[in-house]
Parts: C-alpha cells; sequence; structure tokens
C-alpha cells in the first residue's frame, strides 16, 4: 500500500488511486516491486517504533511522577487524556527525527522505477549537502556526506549592543506574530476558564463563540495581543541574551559551564519580570475584551473603558499572578530548551553544530522548542487561570479564584488546549527568533554553554 501510495502521490497521471494504481504499478514493477522498499520501511519504523514507545512510557511517568501533583489513579479521565496527548506529542518529535532519513529513502525509491532506482538513488546522494575533504597535494579530495557549516560572516559583533538589538528584534517577532495567530485559540482557552459551564469543549467553545459572535469573533482582542506580546517578547529575548552573559561573567568561565542550568533559569527569570511589566496591561484590556461580550470591541474602545472602570492601576492589578505565570514557563522554556537542544547535538545530531546546515540548526531550534513549551504550559497552568479569572472580574482576589475554580480546577481546566497551543507556539517562536538571527548573521540558540569571557568576534564564530 505505501508503494502505490507514494507513485499516485509523486507521479501526476500515474493513476487515480488503489484501483488503477495497484494493476499498474504491478504491470510494471512486478508483484516484489512492491516490497522493494521493505529493509528502509523497517530502517523507518522499527526505529521509529521504538522511540514511540519508549519515549512515550518515559515521558508519561516523568510527568506523574514530577509535574502532575496527585497520583495517576487519583486524575480524572479528561487529565490523563492530556497527559497522554502531551507525552504522545513530545515522544512524535524525537520519532520524526530518528526515521526521517529512512522515510526519504522510502518515498524516493518508491517514486521511481526500479531499472533507475540505483542510479537516481546515487544521484540523490550526490546531491547531498558535503565537505570538500582535505588533501596532502592541496587539491579537495572526494566529496563527503557531511552537511556543510553555516556561513557565519560576522555581521554582528557577538554580546554588543547591535547583537542585543537584533536578539529584541526577533523576540517581537516571534512572540507578537505567533500569540496573534492563536488569538481564536486563546480565546476559546480563556472563555472555558472563565465560564466551564458554557464552554464545555474546544469543539463546543468554538461552536458557542460561532453561533454568538461570527466568524469575526475568532479574532476579538488580537491588537492587545500584537501589541502586548511583541512588547514581551522584546524585553523578554533582548533582556535573556543580556542576563545569561552577565550571568555568566560573574560566575567565570568554569562555573558558568558547570552550572549553565543555573545561569539559563536565573537569566530567563530576570528577563521576566521585566518582559511582564510590558505585558500586563496589553493582558488585562485582551482578557476583558475576549471574555466579556459587549464590553469594547478591540484595544482602542476597550483601554479607555478599563482604566476608567479599574483605574489606571487596575492595568497591572494582575501583575503577580502573570509573573506567577510567566516566570516560572519562562524559566522553563528557557533551560528546557536550552537543555534539549544540547543534548540533541550531543545525541542525535552525528555532526558538531558548527559543521551542521542552518536548515538542520533551525528544525533542532523548533523541535526543542516544541517540546519545552509542552513543559512550560504544565507548570504554568494554574496561574494561567488566576490571570484570567482575576483580568475578567472586577474586584477579583486571588482567594475567590480558588474558592471557585478550587486547587484541582487551576491544575486542570483548559490544560490539554493549553499543551497544544504552547506547544506550537513555542517551537514557532524558537524557530522565528532564530531564522531571525541566522538572516543577521548571528548563530542560533543553544548548542554550546555560555560565553563567560570578553566579547570578541571569536564567539560570533562558535
Amino acid at each position: 500500500m505505501e508503494a502505490v501510495k507514494v507513485r499516485v502521490q509523486t507521479q501526476p497521471g500515474f493513476a487515480r488511486g488503489l484501483a488503477d494504481g495497484l494493476p499498474r504499478f504491478v504491470k510494471s514493477e512486478g508483484a516484489l516491486g512492491l516490497y522493494k522498499g521493505l529493509v528502509p520501511l523497517w530502517g523507518r519504523q522499527i526505529p521509529y517504533t521504538m522511540m514511540k514507545f519508549t519515549s512515550f512510557e518515559t515521558i508519561v511517568e516523568l510527568m506523574y511522577k514530577h509535574a502532575i501533583p496527585t497520583p495517576k489513579d487519583q486524575c480524572n479521565n479528561t487529565l490523563q487524556l492530556g497527559v497522554s496527548f502531551a507525552g504522545g506529542y513530545v515522544a512524535g518529535v524525537f520519532c520524526a527525527i530518528v526515521s526521517h532519513p529512512a522515510d526519504n529513502l522510502v518515498s524516493f525509491l518508491y517514486s521511481t522505477s526500479s531499472s533507475s532506482s540505483l542510479k537516481k538513488t546515487l544521484d540523490l546522494l550526490n546531491r547531498s549537502p558535503s565537505l570538500p575533504l582535505p588533501s596532502t597535494d592541496g587539491v579537495s579530495a572526494k566529496r563527503s556526506f557531511v552537511i556543510p557549516a553555516p556561513s557565519e560572516p560576522g555581521k554582528i559583533e557577538m554580546y554588543s549592543p547591535t547583537f542585543y538589538a537584533a536578539c529584541t528584534a526577533g523576540g517581537i517577532l516571534s512572540c507578537g506574530l505567533t500569540h496573534m495567530s492563536v488569538t481564536p485559540l486563546d480565546l476559546v482557552k480563556c472563555n472555558m476558564q472563565i465560564d466551564p459551564a458554557k464552554y464545555k469543549s474546544i469543539t463546543s467553545g468554538f461552536g458557542v463563540l460561532l453561533r454568538e459572535q461570527g466568524v469575526r469573533g475568532f479574532f476579538r482582542g488580537w491588537v492587545p495581543t500584537l501589541l502586548g506580546y511583541s512588547a514581551q517578547g522584546a524585553c523578554k529575548f533582548g533582556f535573556y541574551e543580556f542576563f545569561k552573559k552577565y550571568y555568566s561573567d560573574i560566575a567565570g568561565p568554569e562555573y558558568a559551564a558547570k552550572y549553565k542550568t543555573l545561569i539559563y533559569l536565573a537569566g530567563s527569570a530576570s528577563a521576566e519580570v521585566i518582559a511582564d511589566v510590558a505585558l500586563c496591561p496589553m493582558e488585562a484590556v485582551k482578557v476583558r475584551v475576549q471574555t466579556q461580550p459587549g464590553f469594547a470591541r478591540g484595544l482602542a474602545d476597550g483601554l479607555p473603558r478599563f482604566v476608567k472602570s479599574e483605574g489606571a492601576l487596575g492595568l497591572y492589578k494582575g501583575l503577580v499572578p502573570l509573573w506567577g505565570r510567566q516566570i516560572p514557563y519562562t524559566m522553563m522554556k528557557f533551560a528546557s530548551f536550552e537543555t534539549i537542544v544540547e543534548l540533541m547535538y550531543k545525541h542525535a545530531i552525528p555532526t558538531p553544530k558548527d559543521q551542521c546546515s542552518k536548515t538542520l540548526q533551525l528544525g533542532v531550534s523548533f523541535a526543542g522548542g516544541y517540546v519545552a513549551g509542552v513543559f512550560c504550559a504544565i507548570v504554568s497552568h494554574p496561574a494561567d487561570n488566576l490571570v484570567s479569572f482575576l483580568n475578567n472580574a472586577k474586584g477579583a482576589t486571588v482567594g475567590d479564584a480558588v474558592k471557585k475554580l478550587g486547587v484541582w480546577g487551576l491544575f486542570t481546566r483548559g490544560l490539554p488546549l493549553r499543551i497544544v497551543m504552547i506547544g506550537t507556539l513555542t517551537g514557532a517562536q524558537w524557530g522565528i527568533y532564530d531564522a531571525f538571527k541566522v538572516f543577521v548573521g548571528l548563530p542560533t540558540t543553544g548548542g554550546v554553554a555560555p560565553a563567560a569571557s570578553p566579547t570578541s568576534t571569536e564567539l560570533a564564530r562558535m
């Protein structure tokens, strides 16, 4: 079936589907031709399935051991399904990585006739990016299958004011655009947290919004979302790079390398304290616009109406819960991302980072960001429920939220949707951020220990 499927998909005009595709394939290749990709298929599926089940079991066990405060047999079915989905999502990232080379081979073999498969396979390998091997007579030896190093022309000196400005710009793009793009999901999530009796599930939540507000209702609050998270992203990424370097210099080279995870945690926490001050006013208006139909159409009328109702300081009444949500979130986001990326370059990628292509480096950034995002959603979810509750109800307190939602509700209400949203969001953010860094001539994030030495052009080429 895989053989016929690939041929039908990759050769327009070969066949319309299985009914005419199968006999035509057998006539062209013979019955045994249906199995010519069996060995590469084993090469794809066996490592994939080993990774799929082993990593899933391990991740789920770790989540129940370290992230879920209640024993599994006391968790409700919704939470258990959420854990299964999160564990499966993370496992899927690793599955894709380990099985991808064989997947390319399977598709290639089944897309070509047997008479030209060997020649075209060799041609495919010869077209792979490679570096010439050095030779003793000064002439390049025959090509190897090593992925070429990215060009790092050193346009921007590492840890210079221009470097931090570039990181700030990358943060604006990565956070502002991604959060704006998931406004419909965020809208349903906020309403599920505030009114679970009305918004009982993801699908019913979308249905309620569509019936009551129409398609345009899905994008209510997109302007404060874009502005607020752009400001937050600027501070988050810009100050993270600054504090990571600052704390590394204080620790010195030896301790910076030895305690790099603590530096990631301290740098990200420091950056997020500043970033949330920039985000908080827009977050307050966004939640009020999204969860109270008729309050305002958007930022232009929502901000003055909010200030008139709550006072200017009311824009910051959710700051402490916002810190409670975002600081653990950001510490997990940066520390786990840096650790995952370092582990991927150490154990999963056979080539040193400085010899990997830019495309591969950006793929690692996206995968690392996706895995980090799942953990981010879990550790920050109780505070996310608090922020939504406080910004929705005038004069509400943390005690009111705990009394109405319950401790269990704080941890679980809206969690599966938020795992999907934050996993996608975080992976996309790291992908965009590192793509921008590559665009301006900087290396991608992670894979090396934080620098503790003074700025120099040599660091820009690491």
